[in-house]
């Protein structure tokens, strides 16, 4: 089934994100800020700070922003006041979604959640609804065409380093991990030199749900949209298993 390699996603998304890296940017740099007031802004005793890192440069951040970044959260870190929400609910056809944001103003972003998924035909629920169709854990992502080296070598350097799963699909390699062990395999990575396209804890859907009507298609594709533009969502979840894109 296609929505189990998700390196096409993935690869859509990244397109869409270099098309409007202000957005990704601007997600990350929220991200540093909080895991800087949480855990002080040296990487190396700030296990979380590292893996923004490593998302911030899979997503070809600047060294010198990331850097900006770091130091404007330290001395700053009393004006850090994002809070994390997260909002659970139904797309078209029953479809699950998971909404993570960092705000500054819970009003705004529930009021911009509830307008983006009324607007595609689906509604929010309450905590819980749907967070219970998904399994939190680390993912990433190796592209085959990048990575040339063995398999088996790649497997057992994750393996090793505490992953729960290893996958090979046409053109990537999958390795899943506990969120607790997540830093620890990525790192591994990292420390053998392989480039990872995607490297973070994610919300993996137990099942898949296919979409077949036009309409709910179309409206499924609007909600994400409208979710991909707002500043305040961090991160999407859901299970809609969609179609290859050519």
């Amino acid at each position: 089934m296609s929505g189990h390699s998700k390196f096409a996603n993935i690869k859509h998304k990244k397109e869409k994100n270099d098309a409007a890296k202000g957005k990704i940017f601007t997600i990350i740099g929220r991200e540093i800020a909080v895991a800087v007031k949480e855990g002080g802004p040296d990487p190396a005793n700030n296990s979380k700070l590292r893996d923004v890192i490593a998302k911030a440069k899979s997503n070809n951040m600047p060294n010198d922003t990331i850097e900006r970044g770091i130091k404007k959260a330290a001395g700053d870190a009393n004006s850090v006041n994002y809070a994390t929400v997260t909002y659970e609910g139904y797309g078209p056809n029953g479809t699950a979604i998971i909404v993570d944001a960092l705000t500054d103003n819970k009003n705004r972003t529930a009021s911009n959640v509830r307008n983006a998924f009324t607007k595609g035909g689906g509604n929010v629920g309450t905590q819980g609804c749907v967070s219970f169709m998904f399994d939190k854990k680390g993912q990433i992502i190796i592209d085959k065409e990048v990575y040339t080296g063995d398999a088996d070598e790649l497997m057992m350097t994750a393996v090793d380093a505490g992953a729960e799963d290893f996958v090979e699909e046409d053109d990537s390699f999958e390795i899943i991990t506990s969120p607790d062990d997540f830093s620890v395999v990525r790192e591994a990575i990292e420390a053998a030199g392989i480039e990872m396209v995607s490297a973070e804890v994610t919300m993996i859907p137990q099942t898949w749900a296919e979409l077949t009507d036009e309409m709910d298609i179309k409206k499924m594709n609007k909600l994400l949209d409208l979710l991909d533009e707002d500043d305040d969502v961090q991160a999407v979840y859901h299970n809609w298993d969609m179609p290859d894109e050519e």
